[in-house]
């Protein structure tokens, strides 16, 4: 008798309660992880689009420079530093780092 009421409660579970946990941790995921990542993203595209010559700027790896020359064709703008005129990609231009450059620091 006992192993009867345990097969009869195995079928009637329903195949989406079981499924429930996986679906929680997929939403879970697209919330915290993909869904920042897409709106950094965007933001980051956005601030290399409104680039122009005059903007202060630093790179990814820290140099710290004017643009002076932009090329659309090929995605690269020319930085002048201390030490010269240095080409670059778009992409190695920093957001994070360029916005607090720009910002005035409060005393």
């Amino acid at each position: 008798m006992l192993t009867q009421s345990i097969f009869l409660q195995a079928e009637t579970a329903s195949p989406f309660s079981s499924m429930l946990p996986f679906l929680a941790i997929i939403i879970v995921f697209y919330f915290f992880m993909i869904l920042p990542q897409s709106r950094k993203r965007k933001k980051e595209k956005k601030f290399r689009e409104e680039l122009k010559r005059g903007s202060k700027v630093i790179t990814s790896s820290g140099i710290h420079g004017k643009i002076v020359d932009m090329n659309d064709t090929d995605g690269t703008v020319t930085i002048e530093t201390g030490a010269g005129k240095i080409k670059f990609e778009r992409e190695a231009i920093s957001v994070e780092l360029s916005k607090k450059y720009n910002t005035p620091q409060k005393k």
